[in-house]
């Protein structure tokens, strides 16, 4: 591994973190192709799907951790929502980066082009979304977030990711929360789901050390930053931000998986 290589994993840590603090995901929709494709696109190491997942794990369990610091203080960390859908995601995500190894190289893409799907599809259907009010008690389907939770760690698990870009919209979309508190408390919950796909990849042997150590440095810089422009951005625009991010990257997969 050569210093151009170390330097273009810094760069792509750097923007999908700074990102995914601005938005609300753990960075792994963003990073997973581009730490699939910029690698050999600019001469340097490339990486599997296996390794993209195992070092995009680690990644993403920092990044959550700088962007939920920066939220500590704001009031829009629901702690209802991190109760439930933390601990369901957290063992999904257990079970799906175990058995991850199982799964080949295409499946692991065809799964992140699926996901990638729905999670546009839900950023543009139009939504009542609860008004935030100070004070005001967020009001949700308990049951049917700590399953949907569940489902995401699963399948997150399996690419190395928090879930984020799908836990995002579901909130948005399903479970009617607010803009400001879904951004919030998804990082939060993205970090639980997290720890479960780092200790799944980190067992089964997925993990380079020194790649993920790259991106580890990087997010703890970009993520905070990200988090400070986010909360002065308007939500509206964070939202076509997302869908943008989540689009470029399912028509990429596709395109190469056909």
């Amino acid at each position: 591994m050569d210093i151009a290589f170390m330097i273009t994993l810094f760069i792509i840590g750097f923007i999908g973190s700074f990102i995914s603090g601005m938005i609300g995901i753990g960075g792994s929709v963003i990073n997973y192709p581009m730490l699939l494709y910029i690698p050999p696109l600019v001469g340097v190491m490339s990486l599997t799907p296996h390794e993209v997942s195992g070092i995009g794990a680690i990644q993403v369990f920092f990044a959550t951790i700088g962007g939920v610091w920066a939220y500590r203080n704001s009031g829009f960390l629901n702690k209802a929502l991190i109760v439930y859908m933390g601990s369901s995601i957290l063992s999904g995500s257990v079970l799906g980066s175990y058995f991850s190894h199982l799964i080949p190289e295409k499946g692991i893409n065809f799964i992140y082009g699926i996901l990638a799907i729905i999670a546009v599809i839900l950023m543009f259907i139009p939504k009542k979304g609860q008004e935030h009010i100070e004070g005001k008690e967020i009001i949700f389907n308990k049951w049917l977030a700590s399953s949907l939770a569940f489902i995401i760690g699963g399948i997150s698990g399996i690419l190395g990711a928090g879930g984020a870009f799908i836990l995002v919209p579901i909130m948005l979309s399903i479970l009617n929360i607010p803009v400001r508190i879904t951004i919030a408390s998804s990082l939060a919950i993205t970090f639980l789901s997290s720890i479960g796909a780092t200790i799944g990849k980190l067992a089964t042997g997925q993990v380079l050390f020194v790649p993920a150590l790259v991106l580890i440095a990087a997010s703890l810089i970009a993520s905070p930053i990200g988090v400070k422009v986010g909360q002065k951005v308007n939500t509206r625009f964070l939202q076509w931000i997302l869908a943008l991010l989540i689009s470029a990257a399912a028509i990429k997969i596709w395109l190469d998986f056909l």
